[in-house]
């Protein structure tokens, strides 16, 4: 299966540790912008996901609507198994949710539920 998803992290994603114990490889990635969204932090309790990540404070989006807002990451190349995976590692404080990057592309990304 061809990696052909787009995957915007702004945290944890991006650690090698999390992506090969989630994904079982390392995931080409590209730097991004998340428009129109602000960066909080939230206190994670899945010790698994505190364990692998090695912090119990996460970053988490929200979306302002402003044009002023940006998130600076990464666009991850995942594939359709993969997105399943890291539904998985994400805890229930995070939804995936389809948004327009300022490259234009267009990825998921996990945000405030």
């Amino acid at each position: 299966m061809a990696a052909d998803q787009l995957l915007f992290s702004y945290g944890t994603l991006q650690n090698p540790d999390v992506q090969l114990d989630t994904f079982g490889r390392l995931l080409a990635a590209e730097d991004d912008v998340l428009p129109g969204y602000t960066v909080d932090y939230a206190e994670i309790e899945d010790m698994r996901v505190v364990d692998l990540s090695g912090v119990s404070v996460h970053p988490i989006v929200r979306a302002t609507g402003s044009a002023l807002d940006k998130v600076v990451g990464k666009a991850l190349w995942v594939t359709e198994d993969e997105l399943d995976a890291s539904d998985e590692y994400e805890v229930a404080l995070y939804r995936r949710v389809l948004v327009r990057l300022a490259s234009g592309r267009d990825a998921w990304v996990y945000v405030a539920v």
